[in-house]
């Protein structure tokens, strides 16, 4: 267990509350405490708050959320059966010099600090989590960086809590208990790192690496890499953003994913200044940083050449990233097995060195900030690349829907297309989203793309 701060201390030791005796458990020796996986149990007597953490989500709409508060006790939390009512907790969030409360929605017991997505969460524990709105106005955890987290939410329990019977479990108090920490799932298994190419310049990443290299980085079992390209919202220094604001790299970690498809999942982040000195003036096609993204590609081949799988390398990534991604595999046709461009935009002159290549492209129709036919910065969008790959020789398979259809019939859409693209030995596909549908910007057009389990069963299929 973490430590826990004199201030922390402090605040919570005066508003302890009470434990409960528990029935559940073996009687023992007056004083004493007994551990168990599910917290330390206690004779009656105060339950002080030993840690508070926030929890965050990636959202694919809504970025990087603090979607709860975890307060630890001393002991186990034993509601038999009763329920905590949202109304029992406070919560404040100080961000930017402005305080305001937080909406409180769901408040149970649990083992870890985690949000429990079932229906009827919750189980005794020394964790009470205390979910927050997602819609609040102040639920954002970054702008352009992260924000000032640490400390920032104040968690102040206003009424006592009862076991079903209605005996008491947790007493308010007039102390409130801040945040010791940050906890981002999925985010926090990526270790942060650096590299410095041949002629000096530096890119920051983050890395997932596969439980079972973790376990035994001697085995000599491959994995797939996936390199992700953030769009030009994530420049940065913060070696985070790549990962918080939109979800690209993390849904290549989720549990049920990794479990179906192990892989490493490498996601660099462009640095400020912004380079601005590429062909069209985008960021990763500035010469500088696609140099600095092959080296740092090869050379992570190359120290895992045991445990790398060559013949897989997919490139994955949104609107500047396209734009990258179209450019990379033009300047390297032989190094990657799949590719998945969204709203991106491209050299139609180079479309003849990729055509070998699977792709599977998407883009709004009524995109604003990357148009799907004329592009930017004078380089045509995903429609006229698709264009120029036909007319280089290869078969592209096409749809249209709605991109703010329900989960199950979006992947529906995505399968029949994916059935058309067999049928006609085609290995390049390309949907579209009819004009009005993509939710909050036209641009945002990813936000389902990489909750698609089709589009990523796809892409792991594929191998050079």
């Amino acid at each position: 267990m973490r430590g826990i701060t004199r201030r922390t201390a402090l605040a919570v030791t005066a508003g302890a509350v009470a434990a409960p005796a528990l029935n559940t458990a073996p009687a023992a020796a007056a004083g004493t405490t007994t551990d168990t996986a599910e917290g330390r149990r206690a004779a009656p007597g105060p339950n002080p708050v030993l840690r508070t953490d926030l929890v965050t989500r990636v959202t694919p709409r809504n970025n990087w959320l603090v979607t709860a508060v975890v307060l630890q006790y001393a002991h186990r939390i034993d509601l038999r059966g009763g329920a905590v009512p949202p109304s029992a907790f406070q919560v404040k969030a100080t961000v930017g010099g402005q305080t305001a409360a937080r909406t409180v929605t769901r408040v149970y017991s649990g083992t870890a600090a985690e949000v429990d997505d079932r229906s009827r969460p919750g189980r005794p524990g020394d964790r009470l989590i205390i979910e927050l709105d997602p819609n609040d106005a102040n639920a954002r955890a970054a702008g352009t960086d992260p924000l000032p987290l640490d400390r920032a939410y104040s968690v102040t329990q206003v009424a006592d809590v009862h076991a079903q019977n209605g005996e008491p479990v947790l007493k308010a108090g007039p102390f409130a208990s801040r945040n010791d920490g940050v906890i981002t799932p999925l985010v926090d298994d990526f270790t942060a790192g650096s590299f410095t190419d041949s002629t000096g310049f530096e890119l920051d990443f983050r890395l997932y690496r596969p439980a079972g290299f973790v376990r035994d980085p001697r085995t000599r079992t491959r994995y797939p890499l996936v390199v992700t390209l953030h769009g030009g919202g994530e420049v940065a220094d913060n070696n985070m953003t790549q990962l918080t604001s939109n979800r690209i790299a993390v849904t290549f970690a989720k549990p049920e994913r990794q479990r179906r498809d192990p892989a490493f999942v490498l996601a660099p982040q462009i640095p400020l200044p912004r380079p601005m000195d590429g062909p069209d003036g985008t960021d990763w096609t500035d010469p500088r940083v696609q140099g600095a993204l092959i080296e740092l590609i090869d050379t992570f081949v190359r120290e895992h050449t045991r445990n790398v799988d060559t013949s897989r390398l997919y490139l994955v990534g949104l609107s500047s990233g396209g734009r990258g991604i179209y450019s990379l595999l033009a300047k390297r046709p032989a190094l990657f097995a799949a590719a998945l461009p969204t709203a991106g935009w491209g050299d139609p002159a180079t479309m003849d060195r990729i055509t070998h290549i699977p792709i599977w492209a998407d883009h709004s129709i009524d995109d604003p900030v990357v148009p799907y036919r004329e592009g930017r910065f004078g380089k045509p969008g995903t429609w006229t690349l698709m264009n120029a790959l036909e007319s280089a020789g290869a078969r592209v398979s096409r749809g249209e829907w709605a991109n703010d259809l329900p989960k199950a019939e979006f992947e529906a859409r995505s399968r029949a297309l994916l059935k058309q693209a067999r049928a006609a030995r085609s290995h390049i596909l390309f949907t579209s989203y009819t004009p009005g549908t993509t939710p909050v910007n036209p641009h945002l057009a990813w936000a389902q793309t990489y909750e698609n389990d089709v589009v990523i069963d796809w892409l792991f299929e594929q191998s050079r």
